[in-house]
């Protein structure tokens, strides 16, 4: 992977930074945070223009077919200005129905993504929070020509202003992990459904959504029936790099904000940037953020690539998670008492920020998987010690040591 930027994918970051730079100010940021739907329809329009929500899907439908690393550089400006559109939760969405949809389904839905005259949305999060097959339990069952759904969804993002919802619920009663799951495409506007909006940290429109005897035709089933595990898998993993890119994009802003202010906020005579404890946290902060976005656009290369990517998320985002947070809190501290203050700017990336840390998987979800990754059988030696195995009776015991598969530092 070439680490720099090719002189299309500098074009592409320069002109997203130059339009929401004019188009998107921290006024029109906080006028969706008061906005019931939280979405600028006017500047949803225009981005459609620039065709940002359909840059990677087919021909075909309309769109440009591009790498998603462009997608990725686009989100991560639109992270940087805090743009109120519901550009992440659509990607994620449409990404799936153009990577596992049918031909039928793709033709129906894309077109209206691409012209920008339909959003989607997805809903997997349920009373458990946990990215893994075993937290859906919302049921699906088969009637006629149609599956009636009911359950709860949780944290749905841009529900107000979603056309359609992508959902995630168990077709198989009794069905356990990732058996039995199935992907519906869903009208949000269905008899049945009902929603209640969220108060979040970052003031985004997430909403509780219920589903009462909502009912979905058979041919809105994206993939086979109780077979949607991995198209769901590479949903939320393309979806994950995708939110690391945008929480990015806000990370780098804050500490640019950090660093002009310490360049010019005086104490004691002196720019507070001239003393050593806050040029270390200065320093942290640039060698975070830079980190992340390569860890980031790793995951997003290798995706591009058809490679085996999992590992590469989980590893992006449990370093986004900690290390942003670290970041947007040096910035905080640098700034002092008007970081707190609502009516100066910064507090709009710090909230956001440390919001979207909390999102799509927390540092010790994606650790553990990055650890399963590395050492997927028993046995194994970790830190010098043999794993214990817990058979199905529960009585631990201690399998012979097997050659090491990976250190775990």
């Amino acid at each position: 992977m070439d680490i720099l930027m090719n002189e299309d994918e500098r074009l592409i970051a320069e002109s997203a930074r130059e339009f929401l730079d004019g188009e998107c100010p921290t006024a029109l940021v906080r006028a969706m945070e008061a906005d019931p739907a939280g979405c600028s329809k006017e500047l949803w329009a225009k981005i459609a223009e620039l065709g940002w929500q359909g840059m990677c899907l087919p021909e075909r439908v309309g769109g440009s077919n591009m790498p998603l690393v462009y997608l990725g550089l686009v989100l991560q400006e639109a992270g940087r200005a805090l743009a109120p559109v519901p550009l992440h939760s659509t990607a994620v969405a449409s990404l799936a129905i153009a990577r596992d949809g049918s031909e039928a389904q793709q033709q129906k839905y894309l077109p209206d993504v691409v012209s920008g005259k339909s959003v989607l949305t997805w809903a997997f999060t349920e009373r458990d929070p946990r990215f893994i097959p075993e937290a859906v339990q919302m049921s699906a069952r088969a009637q006629g020509e149609n599956f009636v759904l009911d359950g709860r969804k949780l944290f749905v993002d841009s529900f107000l202003a979603a056309d359609q919802c992508l959902v995630v619920a168990r077709t198989a009663p009794g069905s356990r992990g990732a058996d039995g799951l199935t992907l519906f495409i869903v009208d949000a506007r269905s008899k049945g459904i009902s929603h209640t909006p969220l108060i979040t940290l970052a003031k985004d429109k997430q909403c509780q959504v219920d589903f009462k005897g909502v009912q979905v035709p058979k041919a809105n089933v994206v993939g086979r029936v109780g077979e949607a595990w991995p198209i769901v898998e590479r949903m939320l993993d393309r979806g994950t790099a995708l939110l690391c890119a945008q929480m990015l994009g806000a990370t780098r802003k804050d500490v640019e904000m950090a660093i002009e202010y310490a360049k010019f906020r005086e104490a004691f005579g002196q720019p507070i940037g001239a003393f050593q404890s806050v040029q270390h946290m200065c320093a942290d902060m640039q060698i975070w953020v830079d980190g992340g976005e390569l860890l980031t656009f790793e995951a997003l290369w290798k995706m591009d690539q058809g490679q085996p990517a999992s590992v590469e998320v989980s590893q992006a985002k449990a370093f986004c998670n900690e290390k942003c947070e670290a970041a947007i809190r040096n910035s905080q501290s640098i700034h002092g008492g008007i970081g707190f203050m609502m009516e100066f700017d910064l507090q709009l990336w710090f909230r956001r920020v440390s919001a979207w840390t909390m999102r799509m998987g927390t540092t010790y979800e994606h650790r553990a998987r990055i650890a399963r990754a590395l050492i997927d059988v028993p046995g194994v030696v970790v830190l010098g010690r043999p794993v214990p195995v817990v058979p199905e009776d529960g009585a631990a015991s201690v399998s012979p040591a097997r050659p090491v598969a990976a250190v775990i530092a």
